[in-house]
């Protein structure tokens, strides 16, 4: 479940980091590098892709719920 880690991020931020997510996933990667004020650096995800794709959908949803849709709550009943 999301927890609205990238909260403070701007729409911008998170689409760049949800893109460069999906690419590691889908290159199989764990590494991300990135580079701010012309230093570079490679950094390995403290959170798995799949929570940092959550997180981001999260964020986006409460950011900006006209174009990304409305955050969604959803209650699971279980009975025995």
């Amino acid at each position: 479940m999301a927890e609205g880690l990238f909260l403070d991020f701007t729409t911008s931020e998170i689409t760049t980091i949800l893109a460069k997510a999906k690419t590691l996933l889908t290159e199989g990667k764990t590494m991300m590098s990135y580079g701010v004020g012309g230093r570079n650096a490679t950094k390995q995800f403290t959170l798995p892709v799949d929570q940092i794709l959550r997180e981001c959908r999260y964020a986006l949803k409460r950011k900006d719920p006209a174009t990304y849709g409305y955050a969604s709550t959803r209650t699971y009943a279980k009975f025995r």
